[in-house]
C-alpha cells in the first residue's frame, strides 16, 4: 500500500517535470490508482515506478491514463438520456447553431450516444460537439470510433431504455473484436486535450456535461471546475453532471435550477 509521502513525491513529479497538476484529486482514490498501476506493470517499489517516471517520458502517457480513464459505456444512465432526448434536445433545436462540451470525455461513449441523439433529432448536422480530456491516449479513441463488440449487447439495451427507436446495428459495422461506429458521427466533433485544473474556458456553449470527473476531484477543485463550466456556458444553457455529484454548496448553485425530474441536470437561470 503506498504511503502518503510516496504519493506527495509522484505527485510533484508529475506536476514539476511534465505540467499535470493532480494535487487536488481524492487522496483516497489516487491511492487505490496508484496501487493499482504497481500490480499491473509489476514493479517492486515504490521506488522503481518514480524512477520510471523521472526518466522515461514515454511511459508518462501510461501513468496519465491509469489516473484519470473512468469506466463508462454508452447511454450510461439511460433516464438521463431520455431526459436529454425530451427535455434538453427540444430545446437547443432552437438555436441555429448548437454547442456541447463533454468534458472529461475519456474514450468518447458518451460523445457518440448524444451524437447518434443529436442525428435522430435532426440536429447533428448545425452542432459542434468539443470532446476533451487530460489524456490525450483515450481521446484517440473518439477520432477511430471503434469500441469492443463485447460491449454492444450493454449499448443496445441502454440505447433502446434511453428512448432510442432505430435499429442499433445501423450505426455500426462489425469488424472482428471491434465495433466501428459510423464516420458521420464524429463528422462535427472537435477532440483536443483539456485540463479542468488549469485550462480556460475556450467557447461559449448551450450544453456541458461533465460526468463521473468530479467525484474524483476535493471541494476546491470541484469549485473551480464548477467556475469553469459556468463562465463557459450560455444563460439558459444545460449542464449535466454524474449520478454522485452535486451542485449544492457550490459557488455556483445560487444560478442554477436542476430539473423536475431529479435527473443530474441543472439549467443556467441567470
Amino acid at each position: 500500500m503506498i504511503q502518503d509521502e510516496d504519493l506527495n513525491l509522484l505527485l510533484s513529479e508529475l506536476s514539476h517535470r511534465y505540467g499535470y497538476d493532480f494535487t487536488n484529486y481524492a487522496r483516497a482514490s489516487l491511492k487505490r490508482r496508484v496501487n493499482r498501476l504497481l500490480a499491473v506493470d509489476r514493479f517492486a517499489s515504490f521506488a522503481e515506478l518514480l524512477y520510471k517516471v523521472k526518466n522515461d517520458p514515454d511511459y508518462l502517457p501510461h501513468v496519465v491514463e491509469q489516473l484519470t480513464v473512468n469506466v463508462t459505456e454508452m447511454f450510461r444512465d439511460p433516464s438521463l438520456f431520455r431526459t436529454l432526448r425530451e427535455q434538453v434536445l427540444p430545446v437547443l433545436a432552437t438555436h441555429p447553431l448548437i454547442r456541447v462540451w463533454h468534458a472529461g470525455c475519456s474514450t468518447g461513449e458518451e460523445v457518440y450516444s448524444l451524437a447518434i441523439m443529436l442525428e435522430e433529432a435532426n440536429l447533428l448536422h448545425k452542432s459542434l460537439l468539443y470532446a476533451t480530456d487530460i489524456n490525450p491516449t483515450v481521446i484517440e479513441n473518439i477520432r477511430r470510433g471503434m469500441f469492443p463488440i463485447g460491449n454492444i449487447r450493454q449499448y443496445t439495451e441502454n440505447y433502446l431504455q434511453s428512448g432510442g427507436r432505430k435499429d442499433f446495428s445501423s450505426y455500426y459495422q462489425a469488424q472482428y473484436e471491434w465495433a466501428k461506429f459510423d464516420e458521420r458521427l464524429r463528422a462535427n466533433t472537435i477532440v483536443a486535450t483539456h485540463n479542468l485544473v488549469s485550462d480556460r474556458s475556450f467557447n461559449e456553449f448551450q450544453l456541458i456535461l461533465c460526468r463521473n470527473v468530479l467525484i474524483y476531484f476535493d471541494k476546491e477543485l470541484q469549485d473551480k471546475a464548477l467556475t469553469l463550466f459556468d463562465n463557459s456556458l450560455e444563460k439558459l444553457g444545460f449542464l449535466v453532471l454524474g449520478s454522485k455529484e452535486n451542485l449544492r454548496f457550490s459557488p455556483i448553485a445560487a444560478s442554477y435550477t436542476q430539473l423536475e425530474n431529479k435527473e443530474k441536470v441543472w439549467r443556467k437561470m441567470r
